[in-house]
């Protein structure tokens, strides 16, 4: 049966990115490669992205989340979008309002909020922001689903 995981690219800064989530979800690094540990044969690498991760995973609760960077984007600042009309959010659900304040405290550093702290129809407490690395998270807690 096929297995979805999602995998978060970044321009440079996945291993900030991966501490962020430590921070924020209690997230675990299961693997990490930088380009530097990729076999030649897969991966012809520059110098200047030897140190970039090329392939990394975390688990936050019982998700692995994929995460690597794009060389071509760590140099330039800019991750190529198709230009479809299509965006994606991860959603974390908690178990406590607590918990999720506490991770909103971590993650809204830096971040743009899209909706603020709420209440909502299904769930106690919930929100979105994308992360200073341009991530998209939504947090829930309480959920009557």
């Amino acid at each position: 049966m096929p297995k979805v995981e999602p995998i978060l690219i970044f321009a440079g800064q996945t291993n900030q990115a991966i501490a962020l989530y430590e921070k924020a979800f209690g997230a675990v690094l299961k693997e990490k490669l930088l380009f530097s540990d990729a076999n030649p044969k897969d991966w012809q690498s520059k110098d200047e992205d030897k140190g970039l991760v090329y392939h990394s995973q975390i688990k936050i609760g019982e998700q692995i989340i994929m995460l690597a960077d794009d060389c071509d984007a760590a140099r330039n600042g800019v991750i190529k979008t198709s230009g479809n009309s299509f965006l994606m959010d991860l959603v974390v659900q908690f178990d406590s309002d607590d918990e999720l304040k506490t991770a909103y405290e971590v993650l809204s550093e830096g971040a743009t909020i899209t909706t603020p702290l709420c209440s909502q129809t299904y769930c106690s407490l919930t929100c979105a922001l994308i992360d200073k690395f341009g991530g998209r998270w939504q947090l829930m807690s309480g959920y009557a689903g």
